[in-house]
């Protein structure tokens, strides 16, 4: 099963890696974030076909489908994503091998480790704690609604041209500044407790702690917010809104 999810890892994002050169973009990899985990879980429940599998995989085909189509959608005929335009200016000629390991193989490695939930819950057999696998679907429905309905609002401020260059505060972004990733580690989350009670292994927690670490304090929260504060309004926004976990914002 491991071995297998490797192998495949390393060949798809060597093939977007190519893909991205030829179209001199390396902003695809964005899309085929969503995608990869679909691919990893549709190809072990075709190995392993399980009660459990099929529910994970459903659950894990609809956020990753979405994910990428709500990506492409917002990348379709723009240029290159400025973290991306960044590293190809600032790594200058070793750019080409540099990106090849850090943004797709060692997106590969994190897709591995995040997968290592779901992997080894369509492993097994049966759901032996129905009450939890029950809870597990509630807080992934539960990120899964908060991640969309964020992307939905987000959407909906942009399109409105009298809001260039102003921060969104309505909605889920008046109770925190980045709703969306929020939603993600929790969805993640609610797929460990759905593979804690079909008794996969406790180590798998490594999967929603690795996802939350990430949004929360390397790739994800800290980037935009580097971005965001030459904004009008930041300050005050970022004094009176939660960061990450969502709350109401202060007086």
């Amino acid at each position: 099963m491991l071995i297998r999810s490797a192998v495949l890892l390393f060949v798809y994002f060597t093939i977007f890696y190519i893909v991205a050169q030829l179209k001199k973009n390396a902003s695809i990899v964005d899309i085929g974030w969503g995608l990869g985990f679909v691919m990893l879980a549709v190809v072990e429940l075709f190995f392993n076909f399980t009660t459990p599998g099929i529910f994970v995989t459903a659950l894990v085909m609809i956020w990753g489908l979405r994910l990428a189509s709500h990506i492409y959608k917002r990348n379709y005929d723009k240029p290159e994503d400025f973290r991306y335009a960044n590293f190809r200016e600032n790594w200058g000629k070793v750019y080409y091998v540099r990106s090849y390991f850090q943004l797709f193989i060692f997106q590969g490695m994190l897709m591995f480790m995040i997968s290592l939930s779901f992997l080894y819950t369509i492993n097994e057999k049966a759901i032996t704690m129905i009450w939890l696998f029950i809870i597990g679907i509630i807080i992934w429905i539960t990120g899964f609604s908060i991640e969309s309905l964020a992307d939905k609002q987000l959407k909906e401020f942009i399109k409105n041209k009298e809001n260039k260059g102003k921060l969104i505060n309505t909605g889920l972004w008046k109770y925190s500044r980045h709703p969306n990733y929020f939603g993600e580690a929790t969805l993640w989350w609610g797929i460990f407790i759905m593979g804690i009670a079909c008794n996969t292994p406790w180590y798998t927690i490594v999967s929603p702690v690795l996802i939350t670490i990430m949004v929360r304090f390397v790739s994800g929260v800290p980037m935009l917010e580097k971005s965001l504060m030459k904004r009008e309004g930041f300050e005050e926004y970022s004094r009176k809104t939660s960061i990450f976990i969502p709350w109401f914002p202060k007086k």
